[in-house]
């Protein structure tokens, strides 16, 4: 009969950095890519959102990257598949490179997570499980994990849904709003138009949001 170990290694995780033209100490928002995207996708959202431009913008990339259909190379968070060691894994990364930023640029203290599709559920924990305290965390298109039940530590919400999306529905749209309301996280929620994708709507809504995030003066 077969057995199952784990062994500990090192891997070593990527991201992506924008810094903004104007001096430090900056405002850190911090972004995490859908299934099968890279770094790149995550950031060139960021760097769209309306207000951003003052914003020291990093995304950071999964640890498990492949080959789609089409020979591109994407990366996943995680699978089903060792669930909650996983879990771990990936906080303590987003961890690291929370510390790797502050011994590298000036921050004034001001942290917020945004995810977009799987990249929800890492904004989430990252918010959630992890060792820096966030100022506020931004969903758009996936859901916030079951498991987690204290919601408390997202300080604020923003969370939107694109009305033609399949992927993240209405009925899970509104189970989130209604978990974040009993928990009384303040939320903003924001439908849009589109499907699974972050259009011209979203991005001046949630740039909107992120201003408030930096005391309107962003």
């Amino acid at each position: 009969m077969s057995s199952a170990y784990h062994v500990q290694t090192t891997v070593s995780g990527r991201y992506l950095v924008d810094e903004p033209a104007c001096k430090g100490p900056f405002r850190l928002l911090v972004g995490f890519h859908g299934y099968g995207q890279v770094a790149e996708d995550e950031l060139v959202l960021l760097d769209r959102m309306t207000g951003s431009r003052d914003w020291l913008c990093c995304a950071v990339e999964a640890l498990h990257p492949f080959y789609s259909r089409n020979g591109t190379v994407g990366a996943c968070w995680m699978t089903d598949r060792d669930r909650e060691r996983m879990i771990e894994e990936n906080v303590r990364y987003v961890d690291a490179v929370i510390a790797d930023l502050q011994g590298s640029y000036s921050l004034e203290g001001t942290l917020v997570y945004h995810g977009f599709s799987q990249g929800t559920a890492m904004a989430s924990r990252a918010a959630l499980l992890g060792s820096h305290e966030a100022s506020a965390v931004m969903l758009i298109g996936g859901d916030i994990p079951r498991e987690i039940t204290r919601l408390e530590r997202m300080s604020r919400v923003h969370i939107a849904r694109g009305k033609r999306d399949r992927i993240y529905t209405d009925k899970l749209f509104e189970r989130d709003i209604s978990r974040l309301a009993q928990r009384c996280v303040p939320a903003v929620q924001y439908s849009f138009p589109g499907g699974h994708e972050a259009d011209e709507a979203y991005l001046v809504a949630a740039g909107k949001f992120l201003s408030e995030s930096a005391g309107g003066d962003s």
